[in-house]
C-alpha cells in the first residue's frame, strides 16, 4: 500500500525530492549489519530519542543509493560500507512529529522512506554525529527491537531483519 500511496504523491507533487514540501519528502536510509549479520549498526537519533537506522533527506539528490551511503557515512564515522542487496530492502511512509532543529520548529509531516541494507565492519572506529545522534553502537540482533522505543518502526526493522536473513552467510 505504501509504495502505490509513493506513486500517487509522485504524480500530485513536482517536490518530493526537497524538505520544502511541508506534506512529506524522500529519503533513503540505511539498515547496517555486520559482516557476519549477527549485529546492527544503530544510531540514538536525537529527535526521536531512540536507536535506529541512519539515513536523511535527498536535498534534491535523485540518488537514493548514494544518499543511504552518504548518511550512513556521515552519521556513523565509517567510511567504507558495501551492500548487502541493492535492491530497495524496504519501502515506507514513515510519520514525522513536529520538533525543533536547529532551534527552529519543524511541522509534522511524512517521510517516503526508501531503505537499504547495507553491510560494514563493526570493528571500524565510529563516532557521534552530535547534531544527529547522542549514541552509535552494533547491538546483537536479537535485541534491535528492543533498544527502539518508536512502536511504528520496530515493523519497520522487523521487515528489514526478515530481509537479511535471506542473505545470511
Amino acid at each position: 500500500m505504501d509504495q502505490e500511496n509513493m506513486l500517487h504523491y509522485l504524480d500530485t507533487f513536482d517536490d518530493l525530492l526537497f524538505r520544502t514540501n511541508i506534506f512529506g519528502h524522500f529519503s533513503s536510509s540505511g539498515f547496517i549489519t555486520n559482516k557476519t549479520h549477527d549485529k546492527i549498526l544503530l544510531i540514538h537519533h536525537n529527535i526521536y530519542k531512540s536507536w535506529g537506522w541512519t539515513g536523511g533527506h535527498m536535498d534534491g539528490d535523485d540518488d537514493f543509493v548514494a544518499v543511504a551511503l552518504k548518511e550512513a557515512q556521515e552519521e556513523t564515522g565509517i567510511s567504507d560500507f558495501s551492500f548487502v542487496t541493492t535492491d530497495i530492502a524496504s519501502l515506507d511512509i514513515l510519520e514525522v512529529p513536529g520538533h525543533f532543529k536547529n532551534g527552529k520548529y519543524v511541522s509534522a509531516h511524512v517521510h517516503l522512506s526508501l531503505a537499504y541494507l547495507l553491510e560494514a565492519d563493526e570493528n571500524d572506529a565510529v563516532f557521534v554525529k552530535e547534531d544527529e545522534n547522542s549514541g552509535v553502537a552494533w547491538f546483537p540482533i536479537n535485541e534491535v527491537l528492543d533498544v527502539c522505543t518508536e512502536e511504528h518502526m520496530k515493523t519497520v526493522y522487523q521487515k528489514l531483519l526478515d530481509k537479511l536473513k535471506q542473505f545470511e552467510k
